[in-house]
């Protein structure tokens, strides 16, 4: 079994890294040749450093991560929002402990709702005109969802939950960096060889992130200020 490569600076267009917590089905979401154009970089979780998201314009911390791998981590997951880049937090990460800011609402999972006569899941969208949406439709997001968020002053959800909260948002004012969070756990599932709408919305969550990495604007060379002048 091959495990996490090591991390190195991103090389030009080499923008997303992805946090590997080691298990099966990190390996699986990692390995699937399907996936592989999301992410650049697989950076083991244990004993991360700041060193080992040099470079990376996004990190994504991966579905069902352990949580206190990621407390330990914390200050250096939070040093890529206070750098001015993305962190996206995956489901099931529980966020709340090591993230501050962060307000989330653990709620009951209905599994087999679909089974009930006219079953409606009762997600809604709440901003539909953001880039995500060009590549995943709201039903590739219904499956299930294990809490709901609490939107941070000047956040916008993307998806909220028939409770009222949301399971998917985007945070651009809270840090100098911007925060996409969700309570959707689609590596969990893909890696499980089970829900096929949390395969399809993974593909196309990817897929957003990677075109998001590549219209951002270049990384900065040291010592070069923006008018490509010594400041």
């Amino acid at each position: 079994m091959t495990g996490p490569q090591p991390a190195a600076k991103a090389e030009p267009g080499g923008r997303v890294a992805v946090l590997d917590g080691g298990t099966y089905y990190h390996h699986f979401t990692f390995t699937d040749p399907a996936l592989a154009a999301g992410f650049d970089r697989r950076v083991a979780l244990r004993g991360l450093s700041p060193g080992d998201l040099s470079g990376f314009a996004t990190v994504i911390v991966s579905c069902r991560s352990n949580p206190d791998m990621l407390k330990a981590a914390a200050p250096t997951l939070i040093g890529v929002l206070e750098r001015g880049d993305r962190l996206v937090v995956m489901g099931e990460t529980e966020p709340q402990t090591w993230l501050p800011g962060i307000a989330f609402t653990p709620l009951p999972t209905n599994f087999w709702w679909w089974l009930e006569a006219g079953a409606d899941l009762g997600l809604v969208r709440r901003w539909d005109d953001h880039p995500l949406f060009a590549h995943i439709d709201l039903k590739a997001a219904t499956w299930h969802y294990h809490g709901m968020f609490d939107l941070p002053a000047g956040a916008r959800s993307l998806i909220d939950c028939a409770e009222g909260g949301s399971i998917l948002y985007e945070d651009q004012m809270s840090w100098p960096g911007t925060l996409v969070a969700t309570s959707l756990d689609p590596m969990y599932h893909h890696g499980s060889f089970f829900m096929p709408a949390a395969s399809r919305f993974l593909a196309g969550f990817l897929a957003w992130v990677r075109a998001s990495a590549q219209a951002a604007p270049p990384l900065p060379t040291p010592g070069i200020g923006a008018e490509g002048a010594l400041p």
